[in-house]
């Protein structure tokens, strides 16, 4: 006799003891759907069943700030909406607008008012619009809030339920262990109504960490996260999320709270009418980044955060060895779970993914690289060697600009090429504005801002960006137009759904192979990417193309022959070889 399978109640109550162990449970599960599902809102009968019809091969995102293109005009929604159904209609078909509410730092990190769409960018409206065209996501800055805003004002004046909002904490306690992603002090003295109290700040001292110990603040996050999707979010960004649940003594990160919050957000979303995909931001180490899918019952979807790093190294180096060896132990995603797979963000390229996967004298090399072509390096403080490097800020264009071994001739073919790799790999495919559009470092931003992301940060003014655009030889039509015709071709391939089998290729060194089978089994795939600046050839034979079907390569139109001679690629190109006709 099998136990039968628990009810929604059950487990949500059974979330709600692991987390408020001394809570009673049954009151704050019906606020919690109280909170979750006010009244006129329903929930499903029955949760959706686990699969992979979430996404599919036509699935490509677009990351961005909703004023990274402006006029001084018009409200730079609108110019982001006339952008995006001008030029990207067909190529992506969804959009991360980075936290787009008031705010006071971080670019939008320190959030006023979650309820609010900055009024520099726009209103409500323009999100639905936006939304009404394209799957939006958008950011739960869920760790923490702006230390200017009325949240923390409220709490400095002992107004409840602010008055235990935050999380306070001691000099004298023992936070040696504490992982932080900054190098700032930790705490910050703050004089309230009661007197001075340390509050703690894992990002800023205008960044100032909330205390889901108490259940008031989850509650809220709920409210908000209701509002977003009757505004027409359907993807939402889990912002620092590792972060969330902290204790004196412990590294206060990944703690088992932290994952029975995202599994209770997930058994919500499971339930919800709208279809809603939470995406872990968990910028560490592969196992602890992987360890937000759960047994299937936490993200649907996690950032591949060890992809930029090592697609950097293997086209900096004109080798794909660690970016083979890392990608053949990458274990696939589980059914109903995906991997965003990206280059470039509005956050540096993060360093702490490549740790254990590039020997200590790559990295350095790479940071000199980027170093060497205008880019910057933040640090972060670490309990054994004090500051190590935590991320390079430099624009992906910029950082294709040279290797190793200096500038060449190959900058644009190798940007294409890297960004080819993000479309041929499980998973869903994200595109920073900035890399679509070549965008060169910008440095006057980091002097005038005075911090080292501004450099990948640049505010396109729009007349001069559509002039540039309509110049096919400047950088940014080359660029747009490449990316945009990969992401088209690869729209229409079965085989890279995000979730279709994938084989990792042993070929030179100088080769990045994949193998990849669309689930119904009619189409391979196979994506090989040449990041050095060598000619390299590889034979029909190598990678088992079977006798008898008729192959093509989908971005070069070229048919090849099973039996026929070695297939050359020349520097930073890539093929896309496949058994299924007439799609390319």
């Amino acid at each position: 006799m099998t136990d039968r399978p628990l009810s929604f109640s059950q487990r949500l109550a059974g979330l709600v003891r692991r987390i408020y162990p001394e809570l009673d449970a049954d009151i704050l599960a019906s606020q919690i759907l109280e909170a979750f599902w006010p009244e006129g809102r329903h929930r499903r009968k029955r949760a959706r069943r686990p699969g992979n019809n979430l996404w599919s091969e036509r699935d490509a995102m677009l990351i961005t700030y909703g004023n990274s293109i402006q006029d001084g005009a018009h409200k730079p929604l609108d110019l982001l909406h006339d952008f995006l159904l001008r030029h990207l209609k067909g190529v992506v078909n969804g959009v991360h607008i980075l936290p787009f509410f008031p705010f006071t730092s971080d670019d939008g990190f320190a959030v006023t008012d979650y309820r609010a769409v900055n009024p520099q960018l726009g209103d409500w409206s323009d999100i639905r619009r936006i939304a009404g065209d394209f799957h939006l996501m958008s950011d739960l800055v869920l760790n923490h809030v702006s230390s200017q805003g009325p949240w923390f004002n409220a709490y400095r004046q002992g107004q409840p339920p602010y008055d235990r909002f935050f999380f306070e904490a001691s000099p004298d306690d023992d936070l040696s262990a504490v992982v932080r992603p900054r190098t700032t002090p930790l705490l910050q003295e703050v004089e309230t109504s009661t007197g001075p109290r340390h509050v703690w700040c894992t990002f800023s001292h205008d960044q100032v960490d909330l205390d889901f110990r108490n259940p008031e603040v989850l509650l809220e996050m709920l409210r908000i996260i209701r509002l977003h999707l009757d505004q027409g979010v359907r993807v939402l960004r889990l912002d620092a999320v590792a972060f969330l649940w902290k204790e004196a003594g412990t590294p206060s990160i990944h703690m088992p709270q932290t994952h029975a919050i995202v599994q209770l957000m997930r058994l919500l979303a499971d339930y919800a009418t709208e279809t809603v995909v939470l995406l872990t931001e968990t910028n560490v180490p592969k196992t602890e980044n992987l360890s937000y899918f759960g047994n299937r019952n936490e993200a649907h979807a996690v950032y591949n955060f060890s992809l930029p790093p090592l697609i950097l190294h293997a086209m900096m180096a004109g080798t794909a060895r660690y970016l083979h060896r890392w990608q053949a132990t990458m274990p696939p995603a589980q059914l109903g779970c995906a991997y965003l797979n990206f280059t470039a963000s509005h956050d540096g390229i993060g360093m702490r993914p490549a740790e254990g996967v590039l020997p200590p004298d790559q990295k350095a090399r790479v940071i000199d690289t980027v170093r060497s072509i205008g880019g910057l390096v933040s640090m972060r403080a670490t309990p054994d060697v004090g500051e190590e490097p935590y991320e390079l800020n430099c624009s992906w264009f910029e950082a294709m600009r040279a290797t190793f071994l200096g500038e060449d001739a190959h900058h644009m073919t190798r940007f294409l090429c890297s960004q080819t790799i993000v479309m041929s790999l499980e998973g869903i495919p994200a595109f920073y504005i900035h890399s679509m559009l070549a965008t060169p470092n910008d440095h006057d931003a980091v002097g005038r801002r005075g911090m080292n992301r501004a450099i990948n940060r640049h505010r396109w003014d729009y007349p001069s960006l559509l002039a540039r655009l309509d110049d096919p030889t400047s950088h940014q039509a080359l660029a747009l137009a490449g990316m945009s015709r990969l992401l088209r071709i690869r729209a229409r391939q079965p085989a890279f759904h995000p979730n279709a089998t994938q084989f990792t290729l042993r070929l030179d060194d100088r080769l990045f192979g994949i193998w990849r089978q669309s689930l119904d089994r009619h189409q391979s795939i196979f994506a090989i990417h040449n990041v050095s600046a060598d000619t390299v050839t590889v034979s029909p034979g190598q990678i088992n193309l079977i006798d008898g079907d008729d192959w093509h390569d989908l971005i070069t139109g070229e048919t090849i022959d099973p039996a026929g001679p070695e297939i050359p690629l020349a520097p930073y190109q890539c093929r896309w070889i496949t058994n299924r006709g007439g799609d390319g």
